[in-house]
């Protein structure tokens, strides 16, 4: 179990909220489940359309009942005392997105090397072939990554990268423009514009829990601009997407993200992990890293 402040201090997604579609009564005390957050033992309860999240000892009793907030369909909780709510994502709001949630899936690896992952454009001619990039389209050109310190996240803008298929809507490839953004230090998104109407941006989150160090629970949520997809075509694309990663993730050594400069050698693609390392460093995290 971790006492990182830096860690403690965060919101985390740890539950499906109960879906629009439910009725009144939603959930209960059948719906219940254990788990951890950071190592810590939590209690994941359900009473009606209201979770209860409840800390334990290591004997199953309760310790203290945690706060609770519900976001992008998903149920947050935090050990600590974060010094601001849950970042919003102002897409999550509009009417006309498709909200598609694709699924829990779990990873033997760390959360900030799930982070790094999705921030990396050169795997994608290697990792997802025909989907994301494809050879001889290898090349990531030239973007801009930094820290914003007014309201401490790391952005990575005016990416661009040659995708086969840049949406479910899609056959023909194009250079897709893509923004990423971390709000915290275990959680990341990405804007893409959408191919169908070039002046809005689809928006995708990959929520990660961290359940120990080295093993996390995350799954993508989707705000899109698409009217034509059917909700299982969406999943079926963005899951086909995820395990992949998956594969690549698990196997990367060591597991925690080494921090120090030259412990892995970066190159110019690498801006947007640089400035996340960077980052994290700064904050002086211990949880899911090597300082």
């Amino acid at each position: 179990m971790t006492e990182d402040p830096v860690a403690l201090d965060d919101w985390y997604p740890v539950a499906d909220a109960v879906p629009a579609g439910q009725g009144p009564a939603g959930r209960g005390p059948a719906d219940a489940f254990t788990t951890r957050l950071l190592g810590h033992p939590l209690r994941v309860a359900f009473a009606g359309r209201r979770a209860r999240i409840t800390a334990l000892r290591g004997d199953g009793h309760e310790l203290r009942e945690l706060p609770v907030t519900e976001r992008f369909g998903l149920v947050w909780t935090t050990l600590g005392r974060p010094a601001k709510e849950v970042y919003d994502l102002p897409e999550a709001h509009e009417a006309g997105r498709r909200y598609v949630r694709c699924g829990w899936v779990t990873l033997r690896t760390s959360a900030p090397r799930i982070v790094e992952n999705f921030l990396d454009m050169a795997h994608f001619p290697f990792v997802h072939p025909g989907v994301l990039g494809s050879e001889p389209w290898t090349e990531v050109a030239d973007y801009e990554a930094e820290i914003r310190r007014d309201v401490d996240e790391v952005w990575a803008t005016n990416c661009k990268f040659f995708q086969p298929r840049v949406a479910v809507t899609e056959s023909d490839g194009a250079y897709a423009s893509l923004t990423y953004r971390v709000p915290s230090p275990f959680q990341v998104m990405l804007y893409r514009v959408c191919p169908t109407a070039p002046e809005r941006l689809d928006a995708i989150l990959l929520a990660v829990h961290p359940v120990d160090e080295h093993r996390c629970r995350a799954q993508p949520v989707e705000y899109l601009v698409d009217d034509d997809s059917s909700d299982n075509a969406l999943l079926s694309f963005e899951q086909a997407i995820f395990l992949q990663d998956r594969f690549i993730v698990e196997n990367q050594r060591p597991l925690s993200l080494p921090l120090s400069p030259g412990e892995e050698i970066p190159v110019r693609a690498d801006n947007a992990s640089m400035t996340y390392r960077r980052w994290l460093r700064e904050k002086k995290l211990k949880f899911g890293v090597i300082a």
